[in-house]
């Protein structure tokens, strides 16, 4: 409940993108090869981001 109200980091904003990034380049991956690895391609640039934040 204290949590309710709590901001979310960059790095959670991030990390919750990049999980949703990839789950969309697998669905696209049954019907469309082409998108998935754009989308792909978006979630290495979100992790690239990801680990920059870490370090």
């Amino acid at each position: 409940m204290f949590g309710l109200f709590k901001k979310k980091s960059e790095r959670e904003l991030l990390e919750e993108a990049y999980k949703k990034k990839l789950k969309e380049a697998f669905d696209l991956s049954k019907i469309n090869r082409s998108a998935s690895d754009v989308l792909s391609a978006e979630a290495e640039e979100i992790l690239k981001k990801i680990e920059s934040i870490s370090h």
